[in-house]
């Protein structure tokens, strides 16, 4: 669960803040800390607003609570004190009506409890203070919307280049302005990109890794945990106190991001160092190499080292990959931006260690090798198959989105997006239907030897379908009184009847689909995408050629039978 005490809106900067023109706010005491933050605002005019607030305030008050004699006693300084242990942000005090200046006991106090004191000139409002620092949070907050927007759209387009891990780790680590790696199952690197940080931080953010991994180190049993947090983790989704940081009992401790006050923390230790200790075997209790198989797996851990921030992530595939991630600094939307390259990580990750993506990656390269189709279709689960050829009812191609959409309606990830055309080998079982957006020709179910002639019959059927406006089209072949004469005859006889025309491609194919489509000429321009003039004077050049009369039933009848064995 999120921490109760954070805001889910941005922090303003008190920086940010002072630098409203129209706001005329001063600082007159207190450390000028450019990483002070506000996370809302509050008016009190109480002499001990503890119990009222919640950490990271601006607390404004006009001085009403202040007796007389404040001035030569201990009031300002125990005001102050309350106000910092409820880790109040900043004190901005309004110099009228009441008072025409800040006490100087309470710049003092303020100055010996290092709590920025801020003057609120008389013509600024309290009200216009508290609208400024919500303006200033919607500013932030757009911007930082904006910014994930961006690198949602730049991480999905890397993961659909033709090196989808590299690419989506190069645009994380440029978004990021730090180093982004893949870990493997054993821990090791499998890739990596950006500027690679110095050998201590590369050591914490492997350590961090282990913390993710389903196998990972269990924290020690039995033993206290050193001096500070250990690594923060996303297990519970709560956030450990660190000592010296909580205010009295039931009172909940300042939030992340306020500035830190004299004492709050024992310096001399990084978080990096609490992390070694933490998986250390010499930590006490149980060895950092034992796993408790009942402990829950953290999704997410972060940590601090050389003052780098470091994050580690496990990805959901299931198979011990973890991206690791070190930036200079964090800022609003990174963990947001950092998560959807893991979900994007997960899917490649997830495709490529899968069985059926390693059986078809090695029925792939298999092909490449020159192993014949009726090889490697075992691998890719055997039987029957049917080309089905698709193209969109919009104008332009199929993009690849678009592409796997298809292929996952089909059933099928054996998908090839090849310019206005969409090929999908489908196993024969699931058979194709009517898919809105989209015309369909479907082949014969052939075994993968057939495979090439698949694809010509499904051409054939899409050309048809595109003409016909059919959604889908099926090749449906039957026995014919042309299946009586011998293949090799037939086919010998097609040569020798169509040799005057088959060493144009664009002509016989025209000519066959002329014939299939009964001697359209609107049907045909539409089914080969040209104008139906082409169609005409292709047609004449074929008649021209075949010296034929094409007008005559039993022509046309002889050409298509022989046009079956080309």
């Amino acid at each position: 669960m999120p921490d109760p005490a954070v805001p889910p809106t941005p922090p303003v900067l008190l920086t940010s803040l002072l630098a409203r023109e129209d706001l005329s706010l001063r600082r007159i005491a207190g450390p000028e800390d450019p990483g002070t933050v506000v996370h809302w605002v509050h008016t009190s005019e109480m002499a001990d607003p503890y119990p009222y607030l919640l950490g990271g305030e601006l607390l404004l008050t006009a001085g009403v609570h202040i007796p007389e004699a404040a001035g030569s006693g201990t009031y300002f300084d125990e005001y102050v004190s309350r106000i910092v242990a409820a880790g109040g942000a900043a004190l901005g005090f309004g110099v009228a009506p009441v008072h025409d200046t800040v006490p100087r006991a309470l710049v003092a106090a303020c100055e010996t409890h290092g709590l920025p004191l801020l003057e609120v000139p008389p013509q600024t409002t309290f009200s216009g203070v508290a609208r400024a620092v919500w303006q200033l949070m919607a500013q932030s907050r757009l911007s930082e919307l904006r910014r994930v927007t961006d690198a949602q759209q730049s991480l999905a387009s890397a993961a659909s280049r033709p090196d989808p891990v590299p690419s989506v780790l190069r645009q994380l680590a440029q978004r990021l302005g730090g180093w982004a790696v893949l870990y493997g199952p054993e821990g090791a690197e499998i890739a990596g990109a950006g500027r690679r940080p110095g050998k201590e931080v590369r050591a914490a953010l492997t350590r961090l890794a282990r913390v993710v991994r389903p196998d990972g180190p269990a924290p020690p049993t039995g033993a206290t945990p050193p001096t500070g947090s250990t690594p923060r983790t996303g297990a519970t989704g709560t956030r450990p106190t660190e000592p010296g940081t909580a205010g009295p009992p039931n009172h909940p401790a300042p939030p992340t991001g306020s500035t830190p006050r004299a004492g709050a923390a024992r310096s001399g230790e990084t978080r990096a160092a609490r992390a070694a200790a933490f998986l250390r075997p010499d930590a006490g209790g149980a060895p950092a190499s034992q796993t408790d198989p009942g402990r829950p797996v953290p999704t997410s851990a972060t940590d601090t080292a050389a003052g780098t921030h470091l994050a580690a992530y496990a990805l959901g595939a299931g198979h011990g990959f973890v991206l690791g991630v070190a930036s200079p600094q964090r800022a609003p939307g990174d963990h947001t931006v950092v998560s959807v390259a893991a979900v994007l990580l997960s899917l490649l990750t997830g495709e490529q260690q899968s069985g059926t993506g390693a059986a078809r990656s090695s029925a792939l390269v298999r092909l490449l090798l020159g192993a014949a189709p009726e090889e490697v279709a075992p691998l890719l689960g055997g039987g029957r198959w049917v080309v089905v050829r698709a193209r969109p009812d919009g104008t332009g191609p199929a993009d690849p989105v678009a592409a796997s959409a298809l292929g996952a309606a089909l059933g099928s990830a054996l998908v090839d997006p090849a310019g206005d055309v969409v090929r999908v080998l489908v196993p024969a079982d699931r058979a194709p239907a009517p898919l809105p957006g989209w015309t369909l020709g479907v082949s014969a179910a052939v075994a993968p030897h057939d495979w090439p002639a698949a694809d010509t019959q499904a051409a054939r059927a899409l050309a048809r379908a595109r003409a016909t406006r059919t959604p889908l089209l099926r090749h449906a072949p039957r026995p014919a009184l042309a299946d009586l004469v011998p293949p090799g005859e037939a086919a010998a006889h097609a040569r020798t009847l169509l040799a005057p025309v088959t060493a144009h491609p664009a002509l016989t194919e025209t000519l066959r689909t002329w014939l299939s489509l009964h001697g359209s000429w609107d049907r045909t321009a539409v089914a080969l995408s040209v104008h139906r003039n082409t169609v005409r004077q292709r047609v004449t050049r074929c008649a021209t050629l075949l010296e034929t009369d094409l007008d005559d039933p039993d022509v046309r009848m002889e050409l298509w039978f022989a046009l079956r064995h080309v």
